[in-house]
């Protein structure tokens, strides 16, 4: 089966050095006919041609092959690895105090999430809340790399046409699902901390605030829908 991460890696990866197909292949040692394979998942390469793309773009092969990350082959082994942004001092993003304070919301909102989610021990349910947040900010990110002017479309792997028919909410449906089927089966040693408002506070005092604040303002806009929505169809 081709690797769609290798070929997207490889066109990436030479769009970033600024140079043309012709010259690329020059210097792998290939025709450009064969590079426009490899690039567009035509043909699947050897090891000689993928350990010459490595040296040539200055990136590891678990990188070119989609496995990790990081160029240089590393994988995220704990979460002291990541960078931290909440750890940042006076962070407030340039120019939008409405921006700064939505940010806040949501991580704090998130970070809360999942701790509650780690005290649970449900590995299974810390993964489909995961998948669904990353899969959240995808579409996010994706309408607005789309709406941009240099906007290039070869950067994501999904092809255009799949992500506006709805695909990325069609994994939003699942990752749910399989969150709902962790919390109702979380495993025998799992035990569920206390939800709550007191002890929240208690165990919470400032990011419980900003949970609270999402809470209130989803729920006013989603009751606001809803009365919206029947009153028009009265």
């Amino acid at each position: 089966m081709m690797n769609p991460d290798f070929a997207r890696s490889l066109s990436l990866l030479r769009q970033e050095k600024g140079i043309s197909q012709r010259q690329a292949a020059k210097e792998l040692g290939i025709s450009q006919a064969l590079l426009s394979h490899y690039e567009n998942g035509v043909r699947e390469p050897g090891l000689v041609f993928v350990t010459k793309a490595c040296d040539f773009y200055g990136v590891s092969a678990d990188f070119l092959l989609g496995r990790t990350l990081s160029r240089d082959g590393t994988t995220i082994l704990d979460a002291d690895t990541l960078y931290d942004v909440s750890t940042e001092r006076d962070n407030v993003l340039k120019g939008s105090v409405m921006a700064t304070l939505s940010k806040k919301l949501v991580v704090n909102s998130v970070g809360l999430l999942f701790d509650l989610l780690s005290r649970l021990g449900s590995r299974n349910a810390i993964k489909a809340a995961a998948d669904y947040l990353t899969t959240t900010v995808y579409i996010l990110y994706r309408h607005l790399h789309m709406a941009s002017p240099d906007s290039n479309e070869d950067f994501f792997s999904v092809p255009e046409t799949q992500f506006l028919a709805g695909l990325p909410r069609a994994d939003l449906i699942m990752t749910e699902a399989e969150y709902l089927a962790a919390l109702a089966n979380p495993g025998k040693d799992a035990k569920f901390p206390s939800m709550d408002h007191s002890a929240m506070q208690e165990a919470y005092p400032g990011t419980y605030q900003s949970l609270l604040q999402i809470v209130h303002s989803c729920g006013e806009r989603l009751n606001g829908e809803m009365s919206s929505y029947l009153e028009r169809t009265r």
